[in-house]
């Protein structure tokens, strides 16, 4: 489940314009999402409370297996659309496979002019989160620089950091600040990055190969015939079978003065590119009608997300195969390799969707399908209000060659979101259940 901070940091990407899923340190998300996702640990209770758009407060408690809790405060220049934990579309809330759009280049906001002066001003957005008892602060600032450019400031300030590194625990958190510039273009995405904690400077970049749709131009429909045109005389017969889509490939480089290090890795990325969405797909029909009928038809191929990771300096290697099965069920498969050691591991995982009897597909149109050029044609009042979903919750399961076995159910309980799972370990038969958590979440707005 996304913490608050994370839902209002993705509705601000989304009021602004920019596209996080066209970055290199997200190549993987699809497969990540199935197979690496978190199960709470203990009883974790989190409040929140969105008092106007540009405001937002945040308080969470740990109860289990220890005693800690944390207070967040987000603020941001433009007003956000954040709805209520009961309201809220459940999909939004949950780290899930999902085939995304074609990548286009970012556009900046409207020019705004007063007594010919600029009156528009840069979007940013402000967050701080204290740990307690700890004291522990976490801070980032975001801001567009231009309709491309966007920069990117990250603080951890510990207390305990202020000891020496002789009675400091080793592998604990130490106070750090990180800067990061991301310039997308839509077919080239780039990312520098510095950590002054140990000097490190990082390169990331990110290449979307093909030719990429344009604003203005409608998305293609690779469920059109290809008897709409004219065919030529000496013209051979298609060939059927095989997935239509993209290809991305994306590489990134570190390096620290400090710690006399340096790092590269490199991945490639096919993914199946998105059915274009009907016009009468935004609308509810009848049943009965045709359109609504060949609205749940289903996709002319199943949505598919193949990766490769290959880190030479590591010898390690990962591939990565997932896909949508049927309309409520994703499965994946992962392998990861050592050259160097020669050890490998298996992963396997599956979400499968839980709904009500009474189906309403309306309310699964992704919105990152719909293309925001087209005008959105007007829902009469009786069927646009009191629509409710027919998600019950997600079920994730995940098994390794390592004999770990991990569970996790995901819902809705009223106006609250839950999340229930444990961690196994099949080969211990002292203690095969590792961990078990609870967790519980519950904001309002307005």
């Amino acid at each position: 489940m996304h913490p608050f901070a994370s839902y209002v940091l993705r509705s601000y990407y989304r009021a602004t314009g920019w596209n996080e899923d066209n970055l290199y340190a997200n190549l993987t998300r699809s497969s990540n999402a199935i197979l690496d996702f978190s199960v709470p640990r203990g009883l974790h209770l989190s409040i929140s409370k969105a008092p106007n758009g540009l405001f937002n407060t945040s308080y969470s408690m740990n109860a289990m297996p220890s005693l800690n809790g944390s207070v967040g405060y987000i603020f941001t220049s433009c007003n956000l659309d954040v709805k209520s934990s009961g309201s809220v579309r459940f999909k939004d809330m949950v780290e899930r496979f999902k085939v995304y759009d074609q990548p286009r280049r970012p556009e900046g906001k409207e020019e705004e002019w007063l007594a010919g002066e600029r009156a528009d001003t840069r979007d940013y957005l402000l967050y701080g989160r204290l740990y307690l008892p700890t004291g522990r602060l976490d801070a980032l600032y975001s801001t567009r620089l231009s309709p491309t450019l966007q920069g990117l400031v990250a603080a951890i300030s510990d207390p305990r950091s202020s000891f020496s590194s002789e009675k400091r625990p080793r592998g604990d958190n130490v106070s750090n600040v990180m800067f990061s510039l991301q310039h997308d273009i839509g077919k080239w995405c780039s990312e520098y990055t510095y950590s002054a904690e140990d000097g490190m400077w990082g390169v990331r970049v990110l290449h979307n190969f093909g030719r990429l749709r344009n604003p203005t131009e409608p998305p293609e429909d690779l469920n059109s015939s290809p008897g709409t045109r004219p065919k030529r005389v000496d013209e051979e017969e298609a060939t059927g079978g095989g997935l239509k889509g993209r290809v991305s490939a994306g590489a990134e480089f570190y390096i620290s003065a400090k710690e006399r290090s340096a790092g590269v890795s490199t991945g490639i990325r096919f993914t199946t590119l998105p059915d274009a969405t009907p016009p009468s797909f935004q609308i509810p029909q009848p049943s009965s009608s045709p359109l609504a009928q060949s609205s749940r038809s289903p996709p002319s191929q199943p949505p598919t997300t193949i990766t490769a990771l290959f880190n030479p300096m590591m010898g390690h290697i990962s591939t990565a195969y997932a896909a949508r099965v049927t309309r409520d069920l994703s499965m994946c498969s992962r392998f990861d390799f050592n050259v160097y050691s020669y050890d490998s591991e298996w992963t396997m995982g599956a979400e499968w969707w839980m709904r009500r009897a009474a189906s309403k597909h309306e309310d699964e149109l992704e919105p990152s399908l719909i293309p925001p050029e087209q005008p959105s044609v007007p829902i009469p009042q009786t069927e646009s209000v009191d629509i409710p979903s027919d998600i019950r919750g997600v079920v994730k399961a995940r098994i390794s060659t390592n004999n770990n076995v991990s569970l996790m159910w995901e819902g809705r309980l009223k106006q609250m979101l839950v999340s229930l799972g444990f961690v196994s370990d099949l080969s211990s038969g002292s203690k095969p259940i590792k961990a078990i958590g609870l967790e519980l979440s519950y904001f309002s707005a307005g």
